[in-house]
This record gives structure tokens, sequence and C-alpha cells, in this order.
């Protein structure tokens, strides 16, 4: 049975009139097939974020087949994503998946008849659009690790020649009188805080002074004994997760104490509140925190291919080194899942090597005779 669209959030009835007339109806059809797809994930209360980067992947699509959307056909999605997997800068698996599903979603709406775009397409051009993304033409998501194998946890000594450099360049700056010393005091605290509570690159720019309160259980850490993460990741495009990372590492406090006290006071706010502010008084952006790592990351000749990120793998690898237990790790990381959790965890072979040198000792120990016991043997 073929609905109306009426009172259909994203139906064609919704968007415009049977009795207006455009110059390019083509254009204008797609433009409004894109903007009742939007209302539709808005009423599923999807963020705005993923509207928008669903919406250019669509339109990354319709700009390669040089199509509306109602000739689009398999073959197109096959020699899209062939184009997506050459050139000098290829992209990763989970890209490419996240390109062919906006498709297949969008696919999905225009082809669903209660929204009447079916009709408002034969009508019109006397074809209809049909799902051309499908189980033989589209990646599917059977690995539950798929990163670069070079992308890894820092170890110990590296985490700490890091923060050492970036110390480094602060004290050089601020010894020579540099204007730039607030700046790079300012990513020196971000990195310390990214790698002590094992926060993604969004959860760190977007912390407030006001976000970090107390732990009743541990008082030894003052006002910063736990972080409340607002801007979580999200999942299936909903809002930010939230979540309470207690802190766990004694230098943690006066890390931050230092810097809020001394150093953020002098970037002169309009907002007080923003942890991360920048000169014009904006936050920082997630591409700095790329570009300062990867310097600081060259400097120390570490492989190229390490990010920011990798301090949250070094976070969840050092604890679980350090014994706390996985379920308390998988709770400060966020992750639904302890699977997830143990993808993350790169723990070094020294650890593993002394692990298993304590069940080796356990399992083959010689029997205790009963002089070693204090007795008389028999």
């Amino acid at each position: 049975m073929v609905l109306d669209g009426v009172g259909v959030p994203g139906s064609v009835v919704a968007l415009r009139p049977g009795n207006v007339s455009v110059l390019r109806p083509a254009d204008h059809l797609f433009d409004d097939m894109l903007a009742g797809w939007a209302a539709q994930q808005s009423s599923r209360l999807l963020s705005r974020t993923t509207t928008r980067t669903r919406e250019s992947q669509v339109r990354r699509f319709a700009g390669f087949c040089s199509t509306p959307p109602w000739e689009w056909t398999a073959s197109d999605v096959e020699e899209w994503t062939s184009e997506l997997l050459s050139g000098p800068r290829p992209l990763t698996v989970s890209t490419i998946r996240g390109y062919q599903n906006a498709v297949a979603l969008f696919c999905s709406y225009v082809t669903d008849l209660r929204y009447g775009w079916v009709d408002q397409c034969m009508a019109m051009f006397g074809t209809h659009p049909v799902q051309v993304c499908h189980e033989w033409n589209t990646a599917v998501h059977v690995a539950d690790h798929e990163a670069r194998p070079a992308v890894r946890p820092l170890t110990r000594a590296e985490v700490q020649a890091l923060f050492d450099l970036a110390d480094d360049h602060v004290d050089f700056a601020r010894s020579s009188k540099r204007k730039g010393w607030l700046t790079l005091f300012r990513d020196a605290t971000l990195f310390k805080v990214i790698y002590a509570y094992g926060l993604r690159r969004r959860e760190a720019a977007m912390l407030d002074v006001h976000d970090f309160t107390r732990n009743p259980k541990a008082l030894e850490f003052g006002r910063y004994g736990v972080c409340n993460v607002r801007w979580g990741k999200a999942s299936r495009g909903s809002q930010p997760r939230r979540r309470a990372v207690l802190t766990v590492f004694e230098w943690t406090r006066p890390v931050l104490e230092e810097y809020v006290t001394d150093v953020l006071p002098r970037f002169e706010l309009a907002d007080s509140a923003v942890l991360w502010p920048t000169e014009r008084q904006g936050r920082i952006r997630l591409a700095h925190i790329d570009d300062r790592f990867a310097d600081w990351r060259d400097d120390l000749g570490l492989d190229p291919v390490l990010h920011p990120h990798c301090l949250r793998h070094s976070y969840v690898t050092h604890l679980i080194e350090d014994g706390f237990d996985p379920l308390f790790v998988q709770q400060q990381a966020g992750h639904r899942w302890g699977s997830t959790t143990a993808l993350y965890t790169g723990v070094s072979g020294d650890y593993r090597n002394r692990v298993l040198r304590h069940a080796l000792d356990e399992a083959f120990a010689p029997p205790t005779s009963p002089t070693d016991q204090g007795g008389t043997p028999r």
C-alpha cells in the first residue's frame, strides 16, 4: 500500500507543495531528498554532526556518479569504492565502510514508500531510485580491530620522553621571554591530561575547568579527583556519551593546579570556564593537537604513524600492567565491552614475560622438603 506521506517527517509532501514549479527539477528534487532525510534523522534525535557528515558523503557519491539518485546503479558503488581505494592516499577500510553506509541509508530512505519519493520521481522522470548498496558490493565489519599494525601504545619511557621534551620547550620559550610560551605550556599540560585520564582528542579539547570535581574516596587529589567527560564518543548518531574518569596518577593534581592557577588566567578569557583556550578566545582545534603531537613525536624520532590517540592506548596498557582490574579500566576508558578494552591493551613484552616467569616458577617449583619447613627429614 502506497502512503501519501502526510505527517511523516521528511516526506515529499511536507517539503514542497505539488503546485510549485522549479527551473532545475532534478537538482531541486535531490536537494529536497537530502533535506527530507535530514528531517527524518532529526526526528530520530540524531546529532547534527552525524546528519551533516552523512549528507556530505552522499553528495560526494553523487558528484562521482554525475547522475541523480534515481539513476544510480550498483555498479556506481563498485566503481566509486575502487576509486576510494586507489590514488596516492587510499582511504582506510573503516572510512570506506562509513561512506558506503551513508549511501545505503540514503537509498533506504528515498525508496521507502512512506515518504513519497518513488511516486514523485515516477511522475517527474518516469523512473525511481533503488537500493544500490547490497551485501555483495559493500564492506562488511568482520574484524574487531582495523587499525594499522604500527599504531601502538607508547612505552613508559616514550611517554616520559614526550613530556620531558614538552617541558623543555616551555622552559626555553619562557626563559627567552618568547610570546608563545603560554600555548606551549597549554599543549604540554593537555597531553599530560590526555594520558592521565585516557581521553580521546575531542573529549580533552572540550573540557572545562568545572569538569573536574572531588572524589570523596581519594581526597589526596583535591578538586581534581574526578574528570567528568561530557563529550564522549557517540554511538549510532546519538548525543555524546558522558562518563566520570577517576584520577589514578599522583602527579595529575600538581600538573593541573599549576596550569589552572598560574597559566590559564594569563589568557584573559571572556569565558573563564574553557580549559584549553587559544589566544583568540576560542577552543583549541583538533588539528592543532595532531600537529603539535607530530612535531614533538618527530623531534623524538618516533614512528611517524603514531598519533595523539596512542596516549589513550598507553593509558589502558599501563593500568593493566600496574594490576588494575580490567573492569575498572574498561569503565575508565568508557568502553561498552571488555573486548574493546582488550584491543587497546598492548601489554609490553617485559610485563608478559614477568607474568609468564612467575606462572612457570609456581607450576614447576620443586616440592618443599621437610628440612625447608624447619623439620627433621624422615
